[in-house]
């Protein structure tokens, strides 16, 4: 399976159903970094990471995996 990029959803053709499958992960990885980001020293230790972790994966963009 080849990872589809923004670059190739907007210019190349792409199967819709790909599209919207490959969004959707975008949406959810967005949104679960940013409820990482929320997390205090406390909880993140209860779920096993340390801050730097936590930042590090909070921090990377929504594409990347």
């Amino acid at each position: 399976m080849s990872t589809l990029s923004l670059r190739s959803i907007l210019t190349g053709p792409v199967n819709p159903r790909t599209a919207v499958a490959r969004l959707t992960v975008w949406a959810e990885r967005r949104r679960s970094r940013d409820a990482l980001a929320r997390l205090d020293a406390h909880l993140l230790a209860d779920i096993g990471l340390d801050l730097q972790a936590a930042t590090r994966e909070a921090t990377q963009p929504f594409w990347m995996s």
